[in-house]
């Protein structure tokens, strides 16, 4: 492909190329050379699940993959031990080894359901960031100032509101730059709140006298409840790997006004048929509902195929539409020891059943009006129940159990 015509696929979906100029030239030497170009994104395994927001970035790679040049997927086994300070308020704690590892060896499997794993280069930091020296350290540390790195946001509101900064958490953009001098990348991927890191290394690179590489950052996908980031830890998330059925309950689940993000940045449709859904919308010939199912479809089939997404819109009406129930309902099996007189505590009950994580939080949802049994809602909280075989328990929109007594 000529440089416009790569660069137009490139641009779809970016909140900014630093600088477009920049790529274009790299582009275009790698035509005249017939070299690809080297990409770079990082992925520090804070967490063992790749969710939609993570998926974002992946996909801008895969178009790189599939103009033809050389991706580097660079699993942060050593950076993430300290842990990147971008938008925290606070120190990350820090993981053992032993757990970097076991979230690698997942994100290494999820990622590869959308790169092509034949054309990927799964590399460890830890290779190259392990051998550095201490002398090596000191001499990248001397390459920047504590004055600069305090104008970073995260640093300078935890300095002024007098909260702990840690020498280490300083490290963490020098050793994600180091990555790129490993790697000589032309382009670092990464979201917008990797502004500062990306473009630390393009700085850093100069001082290696390489060529500085493309900073290219993403959009934040918000969550499903559609104000915050997409984030397993604040439970706003849709897993690449999550149930086909789940995942689609869940996209179904965002507001409105958040839906057309979700076209853009988590779907793989054309401009033109996202345009024409905007449009739809906007003169009222589209219902919100069919356009939010549309959008369920095509994200579910992204990550497993098209029989599964249309088996999980048919589930979806069965139960929220027509009142229905799941056809394969989880069986939980509550032990003779559970019970009291044939009773159970309706939270205990909830904990067992795995619709909820503690008594605490079984108390709230039944508080709530969250939890029914056999279509009857459950409103005290210190009720004990008969317990039997067969029974439903439901939990919100999406959580369901048959009870069976063994």
């Amino acid at each position: 492909m000529t440089v416009k015509e790569q660069m137009d696929i490139l641009r779809r979906g970016c909140a900014e190329i630093i600088s477009e100029e920049d790529l274009e030239k790299k582009l275009d030497k790698s035509i005249k050379t017939g070299k690809p170009l080297r990409i770079k994104l990082g992925l520090d395994p804070s967490a063992p699940d790749i969710h939609l927001g993570h998926a974002v970035v992946l996909r801008k790679m895969r178009e790189f993959q599939e103009l033809g040049h050389e991706v580097f997927l660079v699993v942060g086994d050593f950076t993430g031990r300290i842990g990147d300070p971008s938008g925290k308020s606070e120190t990350r704690p820090q993981l053992s080894m032993e757990q970097i590892m076991e979230n690698a060896k997942t994100y290494q499997e999820q990622a590869f359901k959308i790169l092509d794993p034949d054309r990927t280069h799964t590399v460890f930091n830890g290779e190259w960031l392990s051998k550095l020296t201490f002398e090596d350290v000191i001499n990248l540390s001397s390459r920047y100032t504590v004055a600069r790195m305090l104008e970073r946001e995260e640093f300078r509101d935890r300095f002024h509101e007098e909260r702990p900064i840690y020498i280490h958490e300083f490290f963490y953009p020098f050793m994600q730059a180091y990555d790129s001098i490993a790697l000589d990348a032309d382009v670092e991927l990464g979201g917008t709140d990797q502004k500062f890191n990306i473009l630390f290394g393009r700085m850093l690179q100069r001082e290696f006298n390489q060529e500085p590489q493309v900073a290219m950052l993403m959009p934040i996908l918000v969550g499903l409840d559609g104000v915050k980031k997409m984030s397993k830890s604040l439970g706003n998330y849709v897993g690449v790997t999550e149930n086909p059925k789940e995942s689609y309950g869940k996209i179904m689940s965002i507001p409105d006004e958040v839906m057309m993000t979700y076209y853009e940045l988590a779907t793989g449709l054309s401009e033109e048929d996202i345009q024409a859904v905007r449009e739809g919308l906007s003169s009222g010939k589209l219902h919100p509902r069919d356009a939010k199912r549309r959008l369920a479809r095509e994200i579910v089939a992204m990550y497993h195929g098209h029989e599964a997404a249309l088996d999980a819109e048919r589930e979806f009406d069965t139960v929220f539409r027509q009142g229905g129930l799941p056809e394969d309902i989880p069986k939980v099996t509550i032990l003779p020891e559970d019970l009291e007189d044939g009773k159970i505590w309706c939270a205990k009950l909830l904990v067992l059943a795995g619709l909820a994580s503690s008594n605490s939080e079984a108390r709230r949802l039944i508080l709530q009006g969250a939890v029914t049994l056999d279509g009857e809602r459950i409103q005290d909280s210190t009720m004990d129940i008969p317990v039997r075989s067969g029974m439903i328990l439901r939990c919100g929109k999406r959580k369901f159990a048959r009870v069976h007594v063994g």
